[in-house]
């Protein structure tokens, strides 16, 4: 269950990021667009999604060490 809530925190961060994104272009302000996607937080947040995946797919084990099977 936590790592619902970690995913569902990080999507809404980059929702929000997004949201940013999209108001830097609508003000004509690409410079500035291109740094927040390639250097800034849009870039942040995606690379803390990418991680979150990678690690899920990557490690089954939950956190007391147990084999993760969904379910109860």
């Amino acid at each position: 269950m936590a790592f619902e809530g970690q995913a569902q925190t990080a999507l809404e961060r980059l929702d929000e990021s997004l949201a940013r994104l999209r108001t830097l272009i609508k003000r004509g302000e690409q410079q500035a667009a291109l740094r927040f996607m390639e250097e800034g937080e849009l870039k942040d947040r995606y690379e803390e999604l990418q991680n979150m995946i990678s690690i899920s797919s990557t490690n089954p084990l939950g956190a007391r060490g147990t084999q993760n099977t969904g379910g109860i």
